[in-house]
């Protein structure tokens, strides 16, 4: 069986490429993946297509991504 585990997260988002689409869970501010946001806005993918239940704050979540105009397109509910 081949291991899925990854060393840090900067290592998970590397394989990430601008254009791509992302499912975020969480909600509002609780449960939200931070430290995979964190690594995502020092990565620098853009045209990110983000499925979540909100945007974040603009210093919080995924709101730093919008910020940063890393995200083309965001389907909240």
């Amino acid at each position: 069986m081949r291991t899925k585990l990854a060393g840090s997260a900067a290592a998970i988002v590397g394989q990430i490429p601008s254009g791509a689409t992302i499912a975020v869970g969480g909600f509002g501010a609780c449960g939200t993946p931070i430290a995979l946001i964190d690594a995502l806005v020092e990565a620098g993918p853009t045209d990110l297509r983000i499925v979540s239940n909100n945007c974040g704050t603009d210093d919080y979540g995924l709101g730093r991504l919008l910020r940063n105009g890393q995200i083309r397109r965001i389907t909240a509910s």
